[in-house]
């Protein structure tokens, strides 16, 4: 399955459009995680945690998403975003979004 930001793909024809799919993920955040992201506010840098915690749940709403598009029938995913909201303190969903399509 093609993911793209684009809304088109060079050398590739759209022959069917299948609508917006989708997937999103909630994570909560880790007490161990924001002990070093205490830390390392004193002291500044990464956030090591936080940065692994986002790539889990970007990974696990692609996942979804392209699962979504599985369902419909299609071979691509284009124009893809990603959006996060807070759902709760401390814990925010993460949503990406695209256009299901086939591609020839």
């Amino acid at each position: 399955m093609l993911i793209s930001n684009m809304e088109v793909v060079p050398g590739k024809t759209v022959v069917k459009h299948l609508g917006l799919v989708q997937g999103s993920t909630v994570r909560a955040k880790h007490i161990g995680r924001d002990l070093m992201a205490g830390l390392k506010n004193i002291v500044g840098g990464e956030l090591k945690g936080y940065t692994e915690l986002l790539e889990d749940a970007r990974g696990e709403a692609v996942e979804r998403m392209k699962k979504q598009a599985s369902a419909v029938g299609a071979n691509a995913v284009l124009n893809v975003r990603f959006s996060t909201s807070s759902v709760a303190q401390g814990a925010a969903e993460l949503f990406a979004y695209g256009t299901a399509v086939v591609l020839e």
